[in-house]
């Protein structure tokens, strides 16, 4: 089986203003009739319909969703979603945390998670692969992509908040270009993926703080999302 995976910039969309243009978040205070093009334009151009994308309502927690089939209305409160059904996209909103898509392309297996500070400090992407082990996938066939996030470098935080989130997250602990606490998520989730056992993990080197074309909450607020999908060609 093929896996397919697809980030989004700004560009393309029908948004306006802060959300200019092509913003697929539905939460943002964009006007949800362009919310709603977009997101017709995003399925269109990935050769999907719009109603076998999969969204979720992310509360930066760890609850792993898994789904056989399209649904009507985005997941509530669930941060990752794992599936074995060809031709279902699984669609992930960011603007600074880490998109996170797997998939296992002999099992058939995808998922996709939002791994922000909190999400991942409490493991969200552990609990997905054990949600995809348990569709069939096997951690040693698993490829990740770790999207487009705000950098180590960019990333400041409280001293205090740094050490709980290494101590949790080992490897996440940066110094920013100012030479202050920082954090790396992309890089703890690295170390967190191969510890595990997974078997090729690719990072999108792309910060969303310094990218103009990728929307960054920490950068601009309010401003949109960008979507990150991953599916199994049917």
């Amino acid at each position: 089986m093929r896996i397919r995976r697809v980030v989004t910039t700004r560009a393309g969309g029908v948004s306006k203003g802060p959300f200019s243009s092509f913003n697929l978040g539905d939460h943002v205070g964009d006007d949800l009739e362009a919310v709603e093009a977009n997101r017709v334009r995003l399925a269109e151009g990935i050769g999907l319909s719009a109603d076998r994308l999969v969204w979720m309502e992310q509360v930066h927690g760890r609850t792993v969703a898994t789904v056989d089939g399209p649904r009507a209305e985005a997941l509530e409160a669930t941060d990752a979603v794992v599936t074995k059904q060809p031709g279902l996209g699984l669609v992930v909103l960011t603007a600074d945390c880490v998109p996170v898509l797997l998939g296992d392309a002999e099992a058939g297996v995808v998922g996709a998670v939002h791994a922000g500070r909190v999400g991942a400090r409490v493991g969200v992407v552990v609990e997905a692969l054990k949600a995809m082990m348990a569709l069939g996938a096997e951690l040693g066939r698993i490829e990740v992509l770790l999207g487009p996030s705000v950098c180590g470098e960019c990333y400041e935080v409280p001293a205090d908040m740094q050490k709980d989130v290494e101590k949790h997250l080992p490897g996440s602990a940066s110094k920013t270009r100012r030479g202050t606490p920082g954090l790396d998520l992309r890089a703890g989730l690295w170390n967190q993926l191969a510890s595990a056992g997974v078997g090729k993990i690719g990072v999108d080197p792309r910060c969303t703080f310094e990218e103009k074309d990728l929307f960054s909450h920490r950068r601009e607020a309010p401003t949109g999302r960008l979507a990150s999908v991953v599916w199994v060609e049917s």
